[in-house]
């Protein structure tokens, strides 16, 4: 009864994560685990396999300071909570990218629905110690009014500001292989002229998932509208 109450008391002394906490506590997790060695991860080249179980790791992190909701699988968010809804992305700074569920055309061009939590990492590996060091190079908080396309949210926005009518946005969105049907094209480009997309910042493209690149978040400034600079990227020097 007495350990029950304990762990009762436990569970209520945890705070609510909010967004704010989650980038203050996105920087302290990069600035922890890049002093890590990972035996787990010597020799490990599968992209996939390092930012699971870096995502893993981090929920942990949370979960122990916090109460948070956590996302499975398959739900596709990581943090589904409607004040957070954050999904995590982990990716190396050779190739940063990942890919996440295709759920409407409408994505690339209006953003994902979701904010991001972008980690960014460069792994080496030590032959004398056989154990891995992260180093995150780059963090963001993405918010989810920013997740859409650069490209095609910026020529959006321009053609709504030149006067662009119905059949000049469903010809550019069928030139650019939107991924749907010509009702939807339509719907669409309603929808455009109505409110003008926000300009987005990732790079999206079309396939059965979407393929979500991140080299602009990386690179982008710190005063950047929607985007966080929790850890700022500097470019190596040649």
């Amino acid at each position: 009864m007495h350990r029950t109450k304990a762990v009762n008391l436990t569970m209520q002394q945890k705070e609510t994560l909010t967004i704010e906490k989650l980038i203050q506590e996105a920087k302290q997790f990069c600035l922890e685990q890049s002093q890590f060695q990972h035996p787990e991860l010597y020799g490990v080249t599968d992209g996939k396999a390092v930012g699971t179980l870096i995502e893993q790791r981090f929920q942990r992190y949370l979960r122990d300071k916090y109460e948070v909701a956590i996302g499975s699988s398959a739900r596709g968010i990581d943090l589904p909570s409607d004040d957070i809804l954050t999904d995590i992305k982990v990716t190396s700074i050779k190739q940063p990218q990942s890919s996440c569920p295709f759920k409407d055309a409408k994505q690339k061009i209006f953003g994902l629905g979701y904010n991001l939590l972008v980690f960014v990492y460069d792994k080496t590996d030590d032959a004398s110690t056989r154990t891995s060091t992260l180093n995150f190079v780059s963090c963001s908080f993405v918010h989810k009014e920013r997740t859409a396309d650069f490209t095609t949210s910026f020529r959006l926005r321009q053609m709504v500001e030149d006067g662009a009518n119905e059949a000049d946005i469903i010809a550019y969105l069928q030139d650019k292989n939107i991924p749907a049907d010509e009702i939807t094209l339509e719907l669409m480009a309603k929808q455009i002229l109505l409110t003008k997309p926000e300009q987005g910042y990732l790079t999206i493209s079309n396939a059965l998932q979407w393929r979500l690149q991140y080299q602009r978040i990386v690179t982008l400034p710190e005063n950047t509208p929607g985007v966080e600079k929790i850890v700022s990227y500097d470019k190596p020097k040649i």
